[in-house]
């Protein structure tokens, strides 16, 4: 998955236009598990591209749930109301 950021670039003829570069994503996949973002714990090599995992990353991913667990409680609006 690709996300990217973008600045206003004022061209020579005063014109400007958004110029946008992607922000890669990184994500851990397991079997039978859900899919965990870990962009922030590793460390790229932009000349190579190898990717660097902390041995600790395990103990700091935030745990993570698949979709039908989860559970969304609105509390401003009550099941059954007529308003």
């Amino acid at each position: 998955q690709v996300q990217y950021t973008c600045e206003q670039e004022e061209l020579s003829s005063g014109e400007v236009r958004p110029r946008c570069f992607p922000i890669p994503r990184i994500f851990r996949i397991c079997p039978d598990r859900p899919a965990v973002e870990i962009t922030k714990l590793i460390k790229i090599d932009l000349k190579t591209g190898e990717i660097e995992m902390p041995n600790e990353s395990s103990d700091l991913l935030p745990k993570g749930k698949h979709w039908r667990d989860i559970r969304r409680y609105d509390l401003e609006v009550e099941a059954g109301s007529s308003d």
